[in-house]
């Protein structure tokens, strides 16, 4: 396995860390759910009252670092462990972190969009959100978007699907239990269709910082720029040697992208589009 880059590191243990400490301060005998929380997920929760209509503002943030139960923790860290940091290395780690809250802020977005219209019947304005599922899907797209016919084994069902097909199944997972809800609220199969509000608005903000990543950014297009060597330049007066070529640094950037992916995903990953730019780098090469 290859090294877990700083940001992804910290994901981890914050989300780790955050629902050990919760846990460890939660009343005894009491059912589960939200009447079990501990200070920490009570005071962080995103809750539409509070957040929009009181202006705790924060809570956009850190309800992405509050979990319900293990279950809840595990797979948010599971898809966090595997998918985060192909994308943090495309990136890099102060983007990255700027993506991932973006996105599960955006989870909260969505949410809140969706109950003031009235599409989630089973929530209210006082309803709580927890959870790192919108910042998660943020993930799984960005890594569709990257590359879609990687593929990736799940582990409830074990079944191996591409990263087109897991986005795209996941999205529409989303929006059936959004419908069912709003055609069946009392169905016990759709109670969470405020949460899979949060998993779509993740997705979608995914989408769009990854169709334009200079939003965060990100360099695109070409740059070229002139490379004098130092020896050829004399000191106090003009150069003596002017070599001038031009290097595409965007490019070079994403060749060291694809070889790295190629490394941890095989040759099988490349896309038809990707190729090409190898191609194109290698002939300039020549």
């Amino acid at each position: 396995m290859p090294r877990v880059p700083v940001v992804t590191k910290w994901l981890l243990i914050l989300n780790i860390g955050i629902f050990l400490l919760d846990l460890f301060q939660r009343p005894e005998g009491m059912p589960g759910g939200v009447l079990s929380w501990g200070p920490l997920n009570r005071w962080g929760c995103f809750v539409f009252e509070t957040s929009v209509m009181q202006g705790r503002i924060w809570e956009f943030l850190t309800f992405q670092f509050l979990h319900n139960d293990f279950g809840h923790l595990a797979f948010n860290s599971i898809g966090i462990f595997f998918f985060a940091p192909f994308v943090e290395r495309w990136w890099g780690a102060r983007r990255f972190l700027a993506y991932y809250l973006l996105c599960g802020a955006a989870g909260g977005v969505f949410y809140s969009l969706l109950l003031m219209v009235g599409l989630l019947p089973n929530s209210d304005a006082g309803t709580p959100l927890v959870g790192a599922s919108a910042g998660v899907f943020g993930l799984i797209f960005a890594v569709y978007r990257l590359a879609p016919a990687v593929q990736v084994r799940l582990l409830i069902p074990p079944i191996t699907l591409t990263m087109r097909q897991l986005a795209l199944a996941l999205a529409a997972l989303a929006v059936l239990v959004i419908v069912g809800g709003l055609v069946f609220p009392s169905a016990r199969i759709f109670w969470n269709s405020g949460g899979e509000a949060g998993h779509l608005g993740g997705a979608l903000m995914g989408l769009l910082l990854m169709s334009f990543p200079g939003l965060l950014g990100k360099p695109t297009g070409f740059r070229g720029k002139v490379v004098r060597d130092a020896r050829f330049v004399r000191r106090g007066g003009p150069p003596k040697l002017r070599p001038r070529t031009r290097v595409d640094l965007d490019q070079e950037s994403e060749v060291d992208r694809i070889l790295q992916k190629i490394s941890e995903h095989g040759l099988d990953s490349v896309t038809d589009e990707e190729r090409r730019t190898l191609e194109d780098a290698s002939r300039r090469k020549q």
